[in-house]
């Protein structure tokens, strides 16, 4: 998973650096500038520890995308096919179909099946419990990207007030306020909050997508665990 990490992050900085360059070579020569100078403007120290949050916080966001793609599974199908084994008394069979389907519904639907012989209480047991680790594995990784949503504004309001500071220290040396000096210390200082709420927002729409997509499989799981307990009454699996 670490090493996956780092290759999606090394992945998402190269497409910036790649969609950069193409744009200056196509001619888009504007956007690729304005974004160069307000970048420098901003004060890159505190503007590369922002743009450092969006990189990790969109690696972190496109590996919790590509796993609950990967765990999204076909639930209607694969209740078919195991009602199928299941009217034909091959508990086995059912099994070895949950075992080689991929995602978390079909390991709480092995669980269940694992404890068919046990009575009806014992699977409902089983599902529940495996279900809440599964739950678990799901959620992974959200707490790093909610981190990286409220670090961001925050590395852009502390950029803001250093460079309002600095701004006030240019006044003192000068011993005039001038506007020129005023504005363009503000302007500076205000780069660094533009940028810190810009990421947040993209994470924040990326972290939403990942929730709905979580509630999805969970409404599924939840569905589909309820549907094999009453196909395993309705096949006599019970006993």
């Amino acid at each position: 998973m670490r090493k996956l990490l780092v290759l999606l992050t090394v992945f998402v900085a190269t497409a910036y650096f790649n969609a950069f360059t193409l744009l200056a070579a196509e001619g888009e020569v504007t956007m690729y500038q304005t974004l160069k100078e307000k970048f420098i403007e901003g004060d890159w120290r505190f503007m590369s520890l922002v743009l450092i949050t969006l990189i990790l916080g969109l690696a972190f966001s496109i590996e919790r995308i590509i796993t609950l793609n990967i765990a999204t599974a076909n639930v209607e199908k694969l209740m078919s096919k195991i009602d199928n084994h299941l009217a034909n008394g091959d508990v086995e069979a059912a099994k070895e179909l949950c075992k080689s389907t991929a995602g978390p519904t079909a390991s709480v639907l092995y669980e269940g099946l694992k404890n068919a012989n046990q009575g009806p209480e014992a699977v409902e047991k089983a599902i529940v419990t495996y279900g809440s680790v599964q739950m678990g594995l799901l959620e992974k990784g959200l707490v790093w990207i909610s981190l990286f949503i409220a670090t961001a504004p925050m590395l852009g309001f502390l950029g803001t007030v250093i460079g309002m500071i600095q701004a006030f220290d240019k006044i003192e040396a000068v011993g005039d306020i001038s506007p020129s000096i005023v504005a363009g210390g503000i302007k500076v200082a205000l780069l660094t909050t533009v940028f810190g709420l810009v990421v947040a927002i993209i994470l924040q729409i990326f972290y939403n997508y990942i929730i709905s997509k979580i509630d999805g499989i969970v409404n599924k799981m939840e569905d589909a665990s309820i549907s094999l307990v009453d196909i395993m009454a309705k096949n006599n699996v019970f006993k």
